[in-house]
């Protein structure tokens, strides 16, 4: 199996955990898996771990002259720090929708740019939980919001193991398939 285990500096490892946590408490709340657990629940950790912690990774990132990095974990922190800060607050669910479609569009633009498959893994599927939240809103239907979450919860396990993956120099590459005898690579 290839090794490869580079998942970027160590900048790189705080700003994966700190999503992927934030990720697994919020989408766990909305898939209301755990009886009594809400997305409501999570707001703390969405502000400080997801919120603060993810955007001082991103400046420290940006330090560093990651700039993909930089801003993906700035972009994604005040996404977090700005749901956390909003959550309670009187407003439409037409205005929630709008604000979580906006930044699935975020989303997108670090899906596209990201450096490995696990950020592509990580950010893609955060684009599809934004998407179904947003949808969700939009429609006030729960079961889209349990997708989202879900959806949520896949891209938190994905963050998790690329940073414990880079610590632990687990394996971050599939292994590629070997050519069968005689057959080219067009047919």
């Amino acid at each position: 199996m290839d090794n490869d285990v580079s998942a970027g500096s160590s900048t790189t490892v705080v700003g994966r955990l700190a999503l992927g946590v934030t990720l697994l408490a919020v989408g766990l709340g909305y898939t209301a898996l755990i009886d009594g657990v809400t997305a409501a629940d999570a707001v703390p950790i969405a502000r400080y771990v997801g919120g603060v912690a993810l955007f001082l990774a991103g400046l420290m990132a940006f330090r560093d002259r990651d700039t993909v990095s930089g801003t993906a974990f700035a972009a994604v922190g005040a996404l977090w720090f700005t749901w956390a800060a909003s959550a309670g607050a009187q407003a439409s669910a037409n205005a929630a929708g709008l604000f979580l479609l906006l930044f699935a569009l975020v989303a997108l633009t670090l899906t596209v740019t990201a450096a490995d498959r696990l950020a592509k893994g990580t950010y893609g599927l955060f684009l599809v939980s934004l998407v179904l939240l947003a949808v969700a809103d939009f429609a006030e239907n729960e079961g889209l919001a349990k997708a989202g979450g879900w959806f949520a919860v896949a891209a938190g396990a994905v963050a998790w193991y690329a940073a414990t993956a880079a610590l632990a120099h687990w394996p971050t590459a599939l292994p590629r398939r070997a050519a069968r005898p005689g057959v080219t690579a067009t047919g």
